[in-house]
């Protein structure tokens, strides 16, 4: 341990002892750069540092009740069944305990102690973490930044202009922490400035349109649980306000970058889709590469300030948060379309999200979109499906002009639908390829059958309207098929196969 006294005079392993004594075992701590956990039994108790930073002054008693009182509120909403309540601190001859007698000395927050390995931080490490688990967190922000607060008129201003300020200076932070970097540093400061300015109006109008809530505010994988009964996260900011009331898309970024930060790019890109299903929120494609940076390079100053501390720098140290920032906002970028070509049952979605985890593509799919846009009765009627490829198109050239790659999981069975996303991809200046997925008729109904009994997708179509769809298609035409990367849908096909034949197919595109 760095240190046995704080907390103006609390003795941490006093209380420690204290604590063994009563639980009859031995008491873990928990140090991070603001807090202590002392881990007792069924219960852990989170005591803050008396601390002061730029970003947070803990100095005072008070000042720590309130922040006590501030999580036990702000976490109860992702994690009402792990906070408990604010218990106090108390001295007396034999030291000090736990809500005793003797005079108040500090607070802590009691939480429900969770099992050794539930995190996402020690899944990604141990190789345990999975996609149903990246799903389910998707979920769950999802619909909880869809219900957070939003901010007033001036703190949703505020969010939008100091959003850029703040990346420059913890970029100078990390510059300071990590000499020898320099060149490096400089080039991502000359990227943080010009984007900030770039997107300054992009900001200001979502946070007109309420995009700025309360939000969580650090959503690194430490903080992210997975229990038998779901997953969820804890740990929100407490203790400084402009950084919770922010643009939700730099919240969820912030899961995304770590686990990109752990080497896990296909799950980064993976919940980056699955929560942009969930919210809708494609008006916010072109922040997420500058929100991913920024988040980083929190995470980088973090390290730093835990090394500053006397503790380890954590994993992924400081030098593998600046690696994906670097990557993500210097490295050269490869945006390219591709859509699918394919009746329900073929499989387009299954492949799709396989491609787009591979190549880091942002994956738009019609079935989610069409409900966002269309009542049911009116959901597959010809003016739905148009307006919904135009919608498909906007997105796709969003995530297009921001570097991203697209591909667009839709029937695109009217040759005309082909055409208009060939003719985009043309103007947009990026390679364009058709996915023609192709399989017999009687096991897409066998298929169809079996989804719809399962009930786990969003696809509305059975067995009629597979028909339907089958007599009305218009098959790709010769010159199509100059664009086409045929898919054998009856046969179960690897990932990585079809990432390297699109990789090829797009560089020839390019030679061209």
């Amino acid at each position: 341990m760095a240190q046995t006294v704080g907390f103006d005079g609390v003795d941490i392993q006093a209380l420690r002892g204290w604590l063994a004594r009563r639980v009859g075992a031995e008491v873990g701590v928990v140090e991070t750069h603001l807090s202590w956990v002392l881990l007792a039994g069924e219960f852990a108790y989170k005591l803050k540092k008396p601390l002061a930073l730029p970003f947070v002054d803990a100095t005072q008693p008070a000042q720590r009740l309130r922040l006590c009182e501030e999580e036990l509120r702000l976490n109860r909403r992702l994690a009402p069944d792990l906070y408990l309540d604010v218990c106090r601190i108390t001295g007396g001859p034999q030291g000090p305990c736990i809500d005793g007698d003797g005079p108040v000395l500090d607070h802590a927050v009691r939480m429900r102690r969770f099992a050794a390995g539930s995190l996402f931080s020690e899944r990604a490490v141990a190789g345990t973490l999975v996609p149903q688990d990246v799903d389910r967190l998707a979920a769950r922000l999802g619909a909880f930044h869809t219900d957070a607060l939003r901010a007033d008129a001036a703190t949703a201003a505020a969010a939008a202009a100091w959003r850029g300020p703040v990346a420059l200076a913890c970029c100078d932070a990390v510059a300071a922490a990590l000499p020898g970097r320099g060149a490096t540093m400089n080039a991502l400061r000359d990227w943080l400035s010009g984007e900030a300015g770039r997107l300054a109006p992009a900001w200001r109008a979502r946070a007109a349109a309420g995009r700025v809530r309360e939000c969580h505010g650090d959503l690194h994988l430490a903080n992210l649980l997975v229990e038998a009964d779901g997953v969820t996260a804890f740990d929100g900011i407490e203790f400084d306000p402009a950084l919770r009331w922010i643009d939700i898309v730099d919240d969820a970024a912030f899961a995304a970058m770590d686990l990109r930060a752990h080497r896990l790019p296909a799950l980064a890109t993976r919940f980056a889709n699955a929560w942009i299903d969930a919210t809708g929120d494609f008006d916010g494609i072109p922040l997420w590469r500058f929100a991913l940076v920024a988040r980083a390079l929190v995470r980088a100053q973090v390290a730093g300030i835990r090394r500053a501390q006397g503790g380890p720098a954590g994993w992924p140290h400081a030098q593998s948060y600046l690696r994906v920032a670097a990557t993500l906002a210097l490295a050269p970028r490869r945006p390219r379309l591709l859509i699918t070509h394919g009746l329900p049952g073929s499989g387009k979605s299954a492949l799709a999200l396989a491609l787009a985890e591979r190549i880091g593509a942002l994956r738009l799919r019609s079935d989610v979109l069409r409900r966002r846009l269309h009542d049911a009765p009116t959901r597959y009627a010809d003016a739905a499906t148009r307006s919904t490829y135009a919608a498909l198109r906007e997105h796709a050239g969003r995530a297009i002009a921001a570097g991203w790659p697209v591909v667009v999981d839709a029937a695109f069975l009217q040759r005309g639908e082909r055409d208009d996303f060939a003719a985009a991809a043309q103007a947009w200046g990026v390679p364009f390829a058709v996915l023609d997925l192709q399989a017999p008729l009687a096991l897409l109904h066998e298929r169809v059958r079996a989804r719809r009994a399962r009930g786990d997708d969003p696809s509305e179509a059975d067995g009629e309207v597979l028909e339907r769809l089958a007599a009305r298609q218009q098959p790709l035409a010769a010159d199509e098929l100059l664009h086409c990367i045929a898919i054998d849908a009856a046969r179960p096909l690897q990932a990585s196969t079809l990432a390297a034949r699109c990789l090829a197919f797009s560089a020839a595109a390019c030679r061209c």
